[in-house]
Formats: structure tokens, sequence, C-alpha cells
């Protein structure tokens, strides 16, 4: 299991989140793992972390529906942040869930070269937007988030995931400008998700009109 770390003192960068995600890789072992194994193993990387494991299957083509599962379980990491707390807690029930131990060491694995690049841009600045009480609003836009997720919306996992991604990132390198960006993602999410659902009721909305005339 790793050991806990805290924010570097001096204000310099905390540690890389793909230095993290490649050390709870190797912790991983046998061949399934429970989901609470792997929130445990996270004890001192907290929330951050969590939100980048959650939301990077959804950057990515994946089984379709896996975007209301992860949704539901970003619910409540979100709460965690609005209530300013540090530490992980999930309901008993989930943390009995498990997963193939070589499926999730291979996901994480490859998201580590993805974050790397990431890495060279993200930096501790305006780190206030990183702390409380920001961070209260920035668990309100990761749960607002996790509800489009949830929603059964053909093509709205993309853009909400890349906001919770970049919600993560920011918290665990502390950086206010990734805070920012993230916002700015989260509402083209739901402009899409709006457009979206619009345009569609508009068009079998015609597409009936159309019909029952014909007949």
């Amino acid at each position: 299991m790793s050991q806990e770390r805290t924010p570097p003192a001096d204000g310099s960068a905390a540690v890389g989140a793909s230095t993290l995600m490649s050390e709870l890789a190797d912790t991983i072992d046998g061949e399934r793992v429970y989901l609470g194994d792997v929130l445990d193993r996270l004890h001192g990387q907290g929330q951050g972390l969590l939100l980048l494991i959650l939301s990077l299957p959804m950057c990515i083509p994946n089984i379709p529906g896996i975007s209301t599962l992860f949704g539901a379980l970003l619910i409540g990491p979100s709460l965690q942040l609005m209530r300013g707390r540090t530490t992980i807690w999930t309901p008993q029930f989930m943390r009995k869930w498990t997963m193939k131990a070589s499926s999730l060491r291979g996901a994480l694995r490859a998201c580590v070269p993805l974050l790397r690049k990431v890495e060279h841009v993200a930096m501790p600045r305006l780190t206030s937007l990183t702390e409380w009480p920001a961070t209260s609003l920035i668990g309100l836009q990761t749960l607002v988030m996790a509800l489009v997720l949830i929603l059964p919306i053909w093509g709205a996992n993309l853009i909400p995931g890349i906001a919770v991604a970049l919600t993560g990132l920011a918290i665990l390198q502390r950086d206010g400008a990734l805070v920012i960006a993230s916002a700015c993602v989260a509402v083209a999410a739901l402009a899409w998700v709006y457009f979206g659902t619009y345009y569609t009721f508009a068009f079998f909305n015609q597409l009936w009109k159309w019909s029952v005339g014909w007949f």
C-alpha cells in the first residue's frame, strides 16, 4: 500500500498524477480487486486521483452504458468536495464491488502517457481555487457533470468526462487555471446536452408530424 502524501509546505508542485497512477497500478495484484481496497490505496492522494480514475474512462470509446455507472460513482466524491472533506468515503455496498485486477491495471497504465503530456502545462498557480471554500463550487460542478453522465444521452459522456478529468488534475497539481478550464468545458457539456436534447426532440416531433400526415 502506498504511503500517505501531503502537499509540500513550500507550495511546490504536488506529486505528478502520472506517478500516482503508475504507483497505484503497481499495487494491484491478484485476479480480482475490491473497489474498497482500491479506494484505501488512494489514502493520502484523496479526491483528485479518484476523480481522474472515474473520469478518464469517459474520455475514450467504451462500453455503452458505462457512463451511467461511473456517473453514479462520481456523486459521492462530488458531495464530499462540496462539504470540504478530503477523505474518501463510499457506501459499504459499493466497497464490495469487484473488478478484474488485470483490466484495472491496464486501464490505469494506459492513462499514464496521456497524463505525462498534460502535466507539462500543469503547475501550482491560483492555488486558492483548489482550496476550501472554492472546492465547494468544484464539487457542485462535478455533481452536475455526474448527473449528465448518468443520463442516457448519446455522445454526452466525452465532454463532462473531460471536465471532471481536468478537475481531478487541477486538485492534484494545485492548478487554479485548470479549474477555470474545467468550468469552461462543463459549460460546453451543458450546452451540448441542452441543444442536443432540444434538436433531437424537434427532429422526432417533425418526423411524427410527417408520419401522421403521410398516413
